[in-house]
């Protein structure tokens, strides 16, 4: 544990203290979701590249690290300074001896599963139990097409998974996007440093399209031209460089979520600045439901604030923001009627089965909800008490410390899991605690 860090992040489990309101502006993290996708494409750079306002997190840490053991590039992280610096060293990429492990990493295993086709030589990709059980089937099935042999050792197209890389050569490939849009998103960025252009064609229909929308965004930014039909078929050109130099990142919009939930449910106020109206991140649509539900909105190009109002059950397609599901859920357990949150099916397969958990801890807390397999339905009462399972995803643990805000003897359970994304979030809830402490 390094001198800064927080040491609830090693507790076992902490208790929740309750707020009778909130009132502040809260400093939120850079994008998880940036951050991954600037080291990918910085990767691929001629030139050093500083990511400035980068979230420095377990699993931009295991991307950071996986990149650099293809040798191509050294990755310096200032955790402190919230800064990661990209120097390309003049070698060829080539696998690594030791396999790249990521943990419970999602978007930097996939990001690299395509990268290591690139690197010549065998590479293996692995990560803790639960990676073991999550589908990467739809992304090997694509590669052969762009000149990459790439399976799953088990045959269960799950890690880990073994790659024979130098051999990336472009062309035509299609694509499910029924899974993840991460597949899409990793084939976009790896395939800049194709040898011919790349043109992938999405097979049915692509989920969570705004974290597609962030790559393209985000390649933009650095220079590269894609070509694109809607969310149907990309087209890259070959032969095209990153550019270096400096790039900020903007507030992480699932991590603003959890304080903008805490706003609903105490009927406070919380402003998250360095965000806005021209985000292109899909968590930023939890505003509009959030007003829907009663709340005020303000959203300026550099600003969203909400503020708390008497809450009401919606009906709401959340496929867009699928992350902020566990957020709205425990703002849902505080409206009056029921919250029909519907097409969450991708639920089922992140760090955890993110439905069932869900309704098992509200249920913990006296709040009745119906699951099915792609949706909740949950209607609000007056949460009670209860020890929260957070089954090592942080989404759970720091959605139900918002809870906890409202409700007392609410406590979190391996509360240090939130360093997946949001390692300083205890501190920050901290800031926004009348009492200065949100834990005791």
């Amino acid at each position: 544990m390094t001198p800064t860090q927080d040491p609830r992040l090693a507790a076992h489990e902490v208790s929740v203290r309750t707020a009778t309101s909130v009132d502040a502006t809260v400093p939120v993290l850079g994008s998880k979701s940036y951050t991954n996708r600037h080291l990918a494409i910085s990767s691929f750079a001629a030139e050093p590249t500083v990511i400035d306002r980068a979230l420095v997190s377990d699993d931009t840490v295991y991307l950071a690290r996986g990149i650099e053991a293809f040798g191509h590039v050294d990755v310096e992280i200032d955790r402190d300074a919230e800064r990661i610096v990209v120097r390309p060293t003049g070698r060829r990429m080539r696998a690594p001896d030791d396999e790249i492990y990521v943990g419970g990493a999602g978007t930097p295993i996939r990001f690299l599963i395509a990268m290591a086709g690139h690197a010549e030589g065998v590479t293996v990709l692995n990560g803790n139990a639960r990676m073991q059980e999550r589908p990467m089937g739809d992304l090997l099935a694509a590669l052969p097409a762009l000149g990459v042999t790439a399976e799953a050792v088990r045959g269960n197209g799950s890690p880990p998974i073994r790659v024979q890389g130098g051999s990336y050569a472009g062309g035509a490939t299609r694509i499910s996007g029924q899974v993840s849009s991460q597949f899409t998103s990793s084939l976009i960025i790896n395939s800049v440093a194709a040898r011919s252009d790349t043109e992938i064609t999405i097979s049915d229909e692509l989920i969570s399209q705004p974290y597609v929308d962030m790559t393209l965004t985000a390649l933009a930014e650095r220079g590269i031209e894609v070509e694109r039909e809607d969310f149907r078929r990309f087209r890259i050109p070959a032969g095209q460089r990153p550019r270096g130099g400096s790039v900020l990142v903007e507030p992480d919009a699932s991590g603003m979520s959890y304080f903008l939930a805490a706003a609903a449910v105490l009927g406070g106020r919380v402003t998250i600045p360095g965000i806005g109206t021209g985000s292109c991140q899909g968590d930023v649509g939890l505003v509009g439901v959030l007003e829907r539900m009663g709340c005020q909105t303000e959203r300026a190009a550099d600003a969203v604030t909400v503020k708390g109002g008497l809450l009401r059950g919606v009906d709401v397609d959340m496929e867009a923001m699928p992350d902020v599901v566990p957020t709205l859920a425990v703002v849902a357990a505080h409206a009056e009627g029921m919250t029909r949150i519907t097409n969450i099916a991708s639920l089922r397969i992140k760090e955890c089965d993110r439905i069932s958990a869900v309704t098992t801890e509200l249920r913990k807390m006296g709040i009745e909800v119906e699951e099915f397999p792609d949706a909740m339905h949950i209607t609000g009462g007056l949460p009670g008490p209860a020890v929260i399972d957070t089954y090592d995803d942080h989404r759970i643990a720091m959605s139900f410390a918002v809870a906890g805000l409202a409700t007392d003897g609410v406590i979190i359970n391996d509360p240090g899991c939130v360093a997946k994304s949001f390692p300083s979030f205890w501190r920050v809830l901290d800031g926004i605690h009348p009492e200065g402490s949100a834990t005791r």
